[in-house]
């Protein structure tokens, strides 16, 4: 048997042949281009075709980078600099429209002297949310989140201290009524609290108050609202808009989801009102019609109405979008609920919203990101936002008229940063998310 295979086998290699590194075209950035642009006849096409287009935009944009003035006093100012450095023909950018304004593009006309009030609520809300965002911090910070909104409302618009106060005790009120019947009838809890609360805001709370201002006066310097205006404007109503949005969109969608007749009606006709109306038709509501639904005598700020329409707008998109995650769960988790001996808001609470919501991060936060940058559109109701109606106004001054592109690309790069922050948190939510499943 060895002897026929020693016949049947020609040659055995002795000895191993040497490694030699791989061909060129087959390493480093050569193989790279390769795969990635050049790999069939229409990736070269569409490689090359795009190479034109980035030459073509870099050709005009480099030199007028590289132009830039960021010490002037006017836009004359500016030009002058230009062709005195780089000759008559060339043209830059002057940047020193946003060195001369930025307080104004951050602040509005918010008065000089009180800057450290926004500056502080701002550092302030980066605070409470820290143990909303980051669940590793105690929970016992979550007192702080509470509490922020009337701190950061009595930071922004000041003066007396019991208004903040006074729309606390509401939520008190809301809150003790709903711990008091939460073992026997939740719902009625929550649905007495709530009416409790409101004839609070709207009939009682307004009296005592103003009464134990009276007695105790105690406040900060009162900006009016229409000294608000840049980012300070867009972070107040986009963040208001953010925080009161989800719960509402939470509850919105459960009621789509509800077996009761009525309630299921009235979740359905508010979603479907609110997403076929523009925004802009809301805004003018808040600005022109919604006093007309309140009791005589009541007088909500613009900024606040504004903030209560756009929580709405965001409310029914997000409700949308939730209901998504609830129906993509599999029956059998309601199922679980009910096996386990779970009440209605157990089962939402401990197994079904936490799965949902998971499943609803992408299009929670595109909602919110959209949100942020809508808030833009409150120039159409008078209040000067970052995009336009500051821009308007610098551009409106002597020193800069015929700015143009300056103003909106740093406008435009603020708002990438907060709306790229925004994006990456949720990627880093899906992540750790995820871990859990493992």
């Amino acid at each position: 048997m060895s002897d026929t295979h020693a016949q049947t086998t020609p040659f055995v290699r002795e000895t191993m042949v040497p490694q030699a590194p791989p061909p060129a075209g087959q390493t480093g950035a050569v193989r790279w281009l390769r795969q990635n642009l050049f790999s069939t006849w229409l990736n070269t096409i569409l490689t090359i075709a795009g190479l034109v287009a980035i030459f073509f935009l870099l050709r005009g944009l480099v030199p007028w980078l590289a132009h830039s003035v960021w010490n002037a006093n006017s836009l004359s100012e500016c030009r002058q600099i230009i062709a005195d450095r780089w000759g008559p023909d060339a043209t830059g950018a002057c940047w020193a429209v946003v060195r001369d304004r930025w307080t104004q593009w951050l602040f509005g006309f918010y008065p000089r002297e009180l800057y450290w009030r926004p500056v502080l609520a701002l550092a302030l809300m980066f605070v409470a949310a820290a143990p909303v965002l980051f669940p590793a911090l105690p929970r016992r910070l979550l007192v702080l989140s509470l509490l922020y909104p009337f701190v950061g409302f009595w930071l922004l618009w000041g003066g007396s201290i019991w208004t903040p106060v006074g729309g606390l005790v509401g939520f008190v009120i809301w809150y003790g009524v709903w711990t008091a019947l939460a073992s026997r009838a939740p719902f009625i809890g929550v649905v007495l609290g709530f009416l409790l609360a409101v004839f609070w805001w709207l009939f009682l709370g307004h009296d005592v108050m103003r009464l134990i201002s009276d007695t105790v006066p105690y406040g900060i310097q009162s900006v009016r609202s229409d000294r608000f205006g840049g980012f300070v404007l867009s972070l107040t109503i986009g963040v208001a808009a953010i925080a009161m949005s989800l719960p509402m969109g939470i509850a919105l969608a459960l009621g789509r989801q509800s077996d009761m007749f009525l309630i299921k009606t009235l979740c359905v006709g508010f979603i479907e009102f609110i997403r076929g109306v523009p925004l802009i038709t809301l805004l003018f509501t808040a600005s022109l019609l919604l006093n007309y639904f309140l009791p005589p005598g009541t007088s909500f700020d613009i900024i606040l109405r504004v903030i209560i329409m756009v929580t709405l707008f965001a409310a029914a998109y997000i409700a949308e979008v939730i209901r998504g995650g609830l129906a993509a769960l599999p029956r059998g988790q309601y199922e679980a609920g009910d096996a386990l001996g779970l009440n209605y808001f157990q089962a939402q609470r401990l197994i079904i919203l936490p799965q949902a919501l998971k499943i609803s991060i992408p299009g929670i936060v595109s909602t919110f990101i959209g949100l942020f940058k809508d808030t833009t559109l409150v120039i159409f109701v008078g209040l000067l936002d970052p995009l336009k109606g500051i821009t308007d106004a610098v551009r409106a001054s002597f020193d800069w008229k015929g700015i143009y592109w300056e103003p909106y690309i740093f406008v435009g790069s603020i708002f990438f940063l907060f709306c790229f922050g925004m994006s990456r948190y949720s990627m880093y939510l899906e992540r750790r998310l995820k871990r859990d499943h493992r």
